[in-house]
């Protein structure tokens, strides 16, 4: 079923996991997807490794989770290391596989490269995938969006021209980077409503696992860390569990307050581990918020 369909009618929830580095390890991404369906997600989706690294599992990883859990999944699509014909053969592999919607976006440089170079052949920009998928295919098409910014923009005004270009080549839906200051959220919803933006924006919320793991992924994605949380963050720094408490807590108040702003659903990074995950939804449920959702 089409995402955007879903929209019309109901708020979403959404997991979204990445392939491990090791195959051999995929097994234990899809015990993760199985105990967190429980809770019923309109859909999941599998991510592309930083430069395209793992394209082929992603592929793979996204067709038999269609095939053997019936979730509803989206495929991610990049641009990075992979020419027009390569992507075009991609699409034509998940459209034979019964899946219906993907998110198209530009994605990382290989992390021996500063910046994103297209290879020869490909496409230089997410708006470019997006034409091309809209044109050639029936998926069901989403793209990303920054509610601090892309990191690589100048300012908020440029990188909301570029998040209202993929809207008019046909994404349907937009999904947030992460964020840790729902003001920032609601600033982007401001912003992109003057803009003329009308599709879905489902906010992405990603709980923290471990000190430093969380302030590199910042870092790289431009993301901001409040003073409030930054502080237990220092402060629990060299306890691993207590920074795995602290943001379940703090998920949790951001995922309530956003079901209490009315927000279009939640997309969780679910980081390809259930425990935090399990605590913040049956919170959620206890509250009466998670019903929202159904």
């Amino acid at each position: 079923m089409k995402i955007r369909d879903i929209l019309d009618s109901k708020r979403t929830l959404s997991f979204e996991y990445f392939p491990p580095r090791d195959e051999a390890a995929v097994q234990s991404v899809f015990d993760t997807i199985e105990s967190l369906a429980r809770y019923g997600p309109d859909f999941i989706d599998v991510t592309y490794g930083a430069g395209g690294s793992t394209q082929a599992l992603t592929v793979e990883m996204a067709v038999r989770a269609r095939r053997e859990t019936g979730l509803n999944v989206m495929a991610h699509i990049t641009c990075s290391a992979q020419t027009k014909e390569a992507i075009h053969a991609v699409l034509t592999r998940l459209e034979d596989a019964g899946i219906e919607n993907l998110i198209a976006l530009r994605g990382d440089p290989p992390a021996d490269q500063s910046s994103f170079v297209p290879v020869q052949g490909g496409f230089a920009h997410a708006t470019d995938l997006i034409l091309h998928t809209k044109k050639n295919f029936q998926f069901g098409v989403a793209a990303a969006c920054y509610p601090e910014s892309h990191p690589e923009s100048p300012d908020f005004e440029t990188d909301m021209k570029y998040t209202r270009l993929k809207v008019a080549l046909g994404a349907e839906f937009l999904i947030t980077q992460l964020f840790y200051d729902n003001d920032d959220f609601y600033a982007f919803m401001d912003r992109a409503a003057t803009a003329g933006i009308d599709v879905p924006i489902i906010p992405g919320l990603m709980p923290i696992l471990s000190s430093s793991q969380i302030r590199r992924i910042t870092q790289l994605c431009g993301a901001s860390i409040p003073p409030g949380l930054d502080r237990l963050l220092g402060e629990h720094a060299d306890d691993r569990r207590a920074v795995r408490q602290v943001g379940i807590e703090h998920t949790t108040k951001q995922a309530r307050d956003l079901l209490d702003n009315g927000v279009a659903g939640l997309h969780f990074y679910v980081l390809n581990q259930s425990y935090s995950m399990t605590k913040i939804l049956d919170d959620l449920r206890a509250t009466g918020h998670l019903s929202r959702l159904s």
